[in-house]
């Protein structure tokens, strides 16, 4: 395998709604869909629909969406192995889209807050290039899997969000940082700031516009195709798995940025999460 993710596994509960519902307003909505989601699931998923060899480490419980989410990520190409089942039920995600493609989530952790040090400790680490870390899950045991794959070469990568409090000396491994524009407002009054917090690079996602990756030498900015948005649900995660993909790949950070902001895109034009990220080829047949 060339690529480890460590990360959330929810399952998504979508409905549609007109607007989102003012504080202590009740707006009616479309019918639920439940799908498979959760940051780590997600990039996975994402990484192993365009080729890559992955596995997930992380946590769901002994329910039908527990199941949900083992079918989807065996289906999808991802090892299992290092996916405990949890006494906690699996976590949940209740998300709701507006008609403009808007997401608002709220997240119930449930057997993600499980994962800990010493399921970093068990696993294996033969052929693994890559490790992208997700949050939802507890922060000391995304410190520890970071300093883990930097101890044995690894090139460990974390997706902060949501944005919490980082060790310096873990910080310092990263290679790259990923937040999305927001998330480097509240960290840093640049791009360029974000090399102050710590890390040998940073890529802050932005939207439809692509992506800004920051190095010492400098900030290149790549573009994103532009498409009809439909659900930006997990797009985030599609281009966390798609960056890991492309550095796998041998690809530099710039490269595989650009790869990235191409896939998230592609990921928007349809419903949902993890149904909506396209594989190689679908990507290379939108130019």
């Amino acid at each position: 395998m060339t690529v480890l993710v460590l990360g959330s596994a929810n399952a998504d509960l979508v409905v549609p709604v007109p607007r989102r519902p003012a504080g202590g307003e009740t707006v009616l909505g479309g019918d639920t869909v439940v799908l498979p989601g959760g940051k780590g699931a997600n990039t996975a998923v994402a990484a192993a629909r365009l080729g890559a060899s992955v596995a997930l480490v992380g946590a769901v419980g002994g329910d039908q969406y527990g199941r949900l989410l083992l079918e989807s990520l065996s289906s999808s190409g991802v090892r299992t192995d290092f996916v405990r089942t949890s006494s906690r039920p699996t976590g949940l995600a209740y998300i709701t889209v507006t008609p403009d493609g808007e997401n608002s989530i709220v997240v119930a952790p449930g057997a993600n807050s499980d994962l800990g040090v010493s399921d970093v400790d068990a696993l294996t680490w033969d052929d693994v290039s890559v490790l992208v870390c997700s949050l939802e899950v507890p922060v000391p045991t995304v410190v520890h899997a970071v300093r883990a794959a930097a101890s044995r070469g690894v090139r460990p990568v974390l997706n902060l969000s949501p944005v919490v409090e980082v060790p310096a000396d873990a910080l310092a491994l990263l290679d790259p940082l990923i937040v999305n524009e927001h998330e480097a407002a509240s960290l840093a009054s640049s791009f360029e700031g974000l090399l102050a917090l710590g890390p040998r690079s940073a890529v802050v996602t932005l939207g439809a516009r692509g992506a800004a990756v920051v190095t010492p030498s400098g900030v290149v900015e790549v573009d994103a195709p532009e498409v009809s948005v439909v659900d930006t649900t997990g797009a985030g995660d599609a281009f966390a798995g798609a960056l890991a993909f492309g550095l796998s790949s041998g690809s530099s950070l710039p490269e595989a940025a650009r790869f990235a902001a191409r896939v998230a895109a592609a990921s928007v034009t349809s419903p949902g999460a993890q149904p909506s990220y396209p594989t190689l080829e679908q990507v290379r047949e939108t130019g």
